[in-house]
Order: structure tokens, then C-alpha cells, then sequence
């Protein structure tokens, strides 16, 4: 996750009819991230493949009902309900097979690098919400409008009384989860000759 703010706006749900816009919205966020520029140095190409690639993960989402975003669809946080993400995970070949049609392989042996790391780290035991994405177009930034997104979602989890785990990415990442409430769990996660992800869960207040 790379939370960075953008204009403060209510959240809402998102639909399939905003697929189109939030994976183009991402794939903007996202492309000086250090996962996906270690999955995919070429800056072109990273430009070309990522609003497919972030299409997946927002229909997996979308599936769960678990896109949070805001009116004018320039931030969205994804994120997957009590028990989805083992319900994802036990899907993993089928998923492979729809990133295999977009990613080279080099950069499928990369991508699935990152995801097995983040599978062994990942808490067992206890249901919880996971946050797997957070962006802002970068045209929108530090208006607040991501703190409105985790609120509503945190909010819901508080509600039902739910802890809440998520991956930061960067600083910027780290930093909002902490404000969030979040805390530093288990050990980071240390991509070889690449970025780190920093495990983090938040209690339900």
C-alpha cells in the first residue's frame, strides 16, 4: 500500500462501471512505486501493462464489494473482507493465469516473488480486513482524500469489531498507517535486490 492524498471527498463503493477509470487512476499512482518498477524496469512498458494489470486486482476486489473511492474517482483503497484473501489465494492458479496475459515472463517470476513473500508473512489464525492497495492520481495529491477512504473502512471494521492488516510499501505508506492506528508487525519483508514491504495491523478500536 502507498497511500498519498488527494482531494477530500466522501467515500463511496465503487462499481464495474468504474473499472475503466480506477485502473487508469492506479496505473498513474503507481508507476514510480518500487514494487512495480522492480517488476517492470522499462518505464514504458510499465506504462503500458499497468492499468491492465491493476484491473485484476480491482475485479478481485470488486467481487468482495471492496473498493472504496471518492465522487470525483481520482483516489481508490482496495481491500478484501474477513476471509476473502485465503479465498483469493486458494484461486491463485487462475489468477496467475489472467496476470501470465500480461506480464512477460521475467516479470511473472518477479510478481510471483512479491506475492509468495507476502503469503508466507501473512497472519493466520484471526479473521481480519486487508488493505492490499491505496493511490491517488498524481495530479490529486495531499488533499486529504485517502485519510477519508481508510476512515470509512476502518470505521466499518471497528464496527465489527475487526482488526485490519496491510503491507506499506513506502514512507508515505508507513507514515498514514501509523496515523491509522496501525502498528509494525512480525519482521519486513525484504524483496531480493528490491524494495521492502513492512508488515502492519491494526487492532479494532
Amino acid at each position: 500500500m502507498s497511500p498519498i492524498e488527494a482531494h477530500a471527498d466522501t467515500a463511496v463503493l465503487a462499481t464495474e462501471a468504474d473499472l475503466d477509470a480506477l485502473a487508469t487512476m492506479l496505473a498513474r499512482a503507481f508507476h514510480r512505486d518500487g514494487l512495480t518498477k522492480w517488476i517492470c524496469p522499462d518505464e514504458q512498458r510499465r506504462a503500458e501493462i499497468l492499468p491492465d494489470f491493476f484491473q485484476i486486482f480491482l475485479e478481485v476486489s470488486l467481487g468482495y464489494d471492496s473498493v472504496y473511492t471518492n465522487t470525483s474517482r481520482d483516489t481508490a483503497l482496495l481491500f478484501l473482507p474477513p476471509g476473502a484473501w485465503h479465498e483469493v489465494e486458494r484461486g491463485g492458479v487462475a489468477l496467475s493465469q489472467r496476470f501470465a496475459q500480461i506480464l512477460a515472463a521475467d516479470e511473472m517470476e518477479r510478481m510471483a516473488t512479491i506475492s509468495g513473500l507476502q503469503a508466507v508473512h501473512h497472519p493466520m489464525g484471526r479473521p481480519h480486513y486487508y488493505i492490499s492497495f491505496g493511490g491517488v492520481d498524481p495530479d490529486h495529491q495531499r488533499h486529504g482524500a485517502i485519510s477519508v477512504l481508510g476512515d470509512a473502512l476502518l470505521k466499518r471494521a471497528d464496527d465489527e469489531e475487526m482488526a485490519t492488516y496491510t503491507e506499506a510499501s513506502s514512507a508515505g505508506g508507513t507514515f498514514a498507517a501509523l496515523r491509522w492506528g496501525f502498528v509494525e508487525v512480525g519482521v519486513r519483508i525484504d524483496i531480493p535486490d528490491g524494495p521492502s514491504l513492512r508488515p502492519m495491523w491494526r487492532e479494532p478500536r
